[in-house]
């Protein structure tokens, strides 16, 4: 390589940092620092979204999948969080200003043990501050999502909300047969006949499918058991209508899978009139932008393409593992 072609690798690389210089300091400008560090016990901002003097409402938003995949502070700062949601259920019980919570939740369901994490504590919240805590559905308020809006003391979905989809899922792949196709030999060495259960080089074993069912059907039993109880449904009805399939909200109000219908207003307004609270204010929690969110937006700003690229290989890496889900997949 000549001298010309490494001056001009120099510049251009040189340009680049300056590019990216400009950009960081940009961010740098335009933040507020007295904000970006706060503590953690502030980690919550109030946003008034109805002005009132006397009781106090909180709403809080569950969007996305509910797992608890611990996404990264620096390239991931949009997702569903699951110890902040859980932090955050657990601040507004404990703040002894909030009269009422309203969870907003939009989601198809996610993993079976963060869905029975959050149904825990409402109930939680529930008994031991006393706290009427409603559900307003958003588009999708399914599978794991109507699984912890079931111990709800009110639940009201919009008339095309989609919800219900009761049950649990767990799926697998085999590739065998496209490995054959194309050469690909698997080398597996295991401790136990079923260490390598629902492997995608392999076909499934009668043994392993009817282990697998077992699982399952010990996690649906507990959904209808949630439902049972939160909703006191018969478990014969429950399970009648928890075959999978999912309602409309006008369907769930029918069949008595959710109490009213109407939007985060309508729900606003049943709380208010059902706890007979005066001149309500209402507040939603948002996340405090702490510097971990700064520095993941900064970056984001940056490197928009490669984030977003490494954001799906962090997805892929964490599918390897075939799980329970209470989730709804169309």
């Amino acid at each position: 390589m000549n001298a010309k072609r490494w001056w001009a690798i120099l510049i251009a690389a040189v340009l680049l940092l300056a590019s990216l210089g400009f950009r960081f300091m940009g961010s740098i400008a335009t933040t507020n620092f007295e904000d970006m560090f706060k503590l953690d016990d502030n980690q919550f901002e109030e946003e008034i979204i109805e002005e009132g003097v006397g009781d106090k409402i909180a709403v809080l938003e569950l969007n996305g999948i509910i797992q608890d995949t611990a996404p990264s502070p620096v390239l991931n700062t949009t997702s569903y969080n699951h110890k902040r949601f859980l932090d955050m259920l657990e601040q507004a019980g404990e703040d002894s200003t909030v009269d009422g919570i309203i969870l907003r939740v939009n989601t198809p369901g996610g993993g079976v043990v963060e869905s029975a994490e959050i149904h825990d504590k409402i109930i939680e919240i529930q008994e031991q501050y006393e706290k009427p805590i409603y559900v307003s559905m958003g588009n999708t308020a399914a599978s794991g999502g109507y699984y912890i809006s079931a111990p709800a003391n009110k639940v009201v979905a919009h008339a095309a909300t989609v919800t219900g989809s009761i049950g649990v899922i767990m799926e697998g792949y085999d590739l065998s047969g496209l490995a054959e196709k194309w050469g690909i030999d698997f080398n597996t060495i295991k401790s136990g006949e079923y260490k390598d259960i629902l492997s995608f080089s392999r076909e499934m074993t009668d043994e392993e499918r009817e282990i697998l069912q077992t699982m399952v059907d010990d996690m649906y039993a507990d959904f209808v058991n949630v439902i049972v109880d939160g909703r006191g449904m018969s478990e014969s009805k429950v399970r009648e209508l928890g075959d999978g399939r999912v309602y409309t909200g006008s369907q769930a109000k029918e069949n008595g899978l959710v109490d009213e219908l109407g939007s985060l207003d309508d729900t606003i307004a049943y709380m208010a009139e059902d706890n007979d609270f005066d001149d309500v204010q209402v507040v939603k929690y948002n996340y405090a932008t702490g510097f971990n969110e700064w520095l993941g937006m900064s970056v984001q700003s940056m490197f928009t393409d490669e984030a977003e690229f490494l954001g799906i290989m962090d997805m892929i890496r964490q599918s390897n593992a075939p799980r329970a889900m209470y989730l709804y997949t169309n």
